[in-house]
């Protein structure tokens, strides 16, 4: 009998809604981020989140004391989340981002009408919205939205540009179903009708579906078809690589389960070569940030 090796799957009761709960969370796993996590900050606030809940994957480099010195103390919450673990009997590992992401929404959920689970590489634009409230507003009865990853590779930098990410990184994928290997979701979620959870994907009520951003019901394995395909309100942009020194720098860190060095090396670069191998000028994001 095939036994996972990793548990990635959890099932969840939801939390109570509160009676004044409102506005938009993002839940993240982070480590070692100080780099790149107050332009991130920024645009996210902009954007019109108003609550960053931070799991500190042991981070060495400053990264929690950048992200305080950018948000209020209301508006940011931090929980140590530096482990390693598996079931006791079978040995089987259990999942640390998933595990994150179901611990966040059993403690914190019930606070918000909105929660995102996304990265620090990850940027949610707004498309003909002025924030992501709006983009959002339409969908307020759908439960949750699923966002296709629109992959930027490495955009000719050797080096780590001083100037940031947005403004230095405008080159992704022509299609973003074009290639298995660089296509996943992320998504946002009412919290309260979450059943289970996956890093890429949540059971609403019961049921492992996704909903596109302009209201587009599928199953979670029908979510890669080209008619359920939409960045009309939202465009979500997942900085794959980052400059060649940070992509050398993901690959040593390794995966964020269980994996042997050289099978991790290879699945990385088979996605940097799905995402570099056909590409197309994308400027959504700073054109939302020149929209004042």
């Amino acid at each position: 009998m095939f036994r996972s090796k990793v548990i990635s799957k959890y099932a969840i009761v939801p939390p109570v809604a509160r009676v004044n709960r409102s506005g938009l969370a993002i839940c993240l796993v982070v480590r070692n981020e100080a780099a790149h996590i107050a332009e991130w900050i920024a645009f996210h606030l902009k954007a019109g989140v108003s609550h960053f809940i931070i799991y500190d994957n042991g981070c060495s480099d400053g990264t929690i004391d950048v992200a305080r010195a950018h948000l209020a103390v209301e508006q940011l919450t931090v929980m140590p989340w530096d482990q390693k673990l598996s079931d006791g009997r079978s040995g089987v590992e259990l999942h640390n981002q998933s595990l994150a992401f179901a611990h966040c929404l059993r403690n914190f959920g019930g606070a918000f009408d909105w929660m995102a689970f996304v990265d620090v590489d990850e940027f949610m634009v707004p498309n003909g919205h002025p924030d992501l409230l709006s983009a959002l507003e339409p969908l307020a009865g759908t439960g949750q939205v699923s966002l296709p990853w629109h992959m930027f590779g490495r955009c000719g930098h050797d080096q780590s540009p001083a100037d940031g990410i947005l403004a230095n990184y405008t080159q992704r994928a022509r299609d973003p179903l074009g290639s298995a290997h660089a296509l996943n979701w992320k998504c946002i979620v009412d919290p309260c009708r979450i059943t289970g959870v996956r890093v890429h994907g949540f059971d609403l009520d019961g049921e492992a579906v996704g909903v596109n951003d302009i209201g587009q019901v599928a199953k979670h394995k029908d979510r890669a078809s080209s008619a359920f395909y939409s960045n009309a309100a939202i465009q979500l942009n997942h900085y794959y690589t980052r400059s060649g020194s940070e992509l050398e720098a993901k690959i040593s860190r390794g995966s964020n389960k269980t994996v042997e060095a050289q099978k991790h090396r290879k699945r990385v670069m088979r996605i940097v070569d799905a995402i570099e191998a056909d590409t197309i000028e994308d400027r959504a994001a700073l054109n939302y940030l020149d929209r004042g």
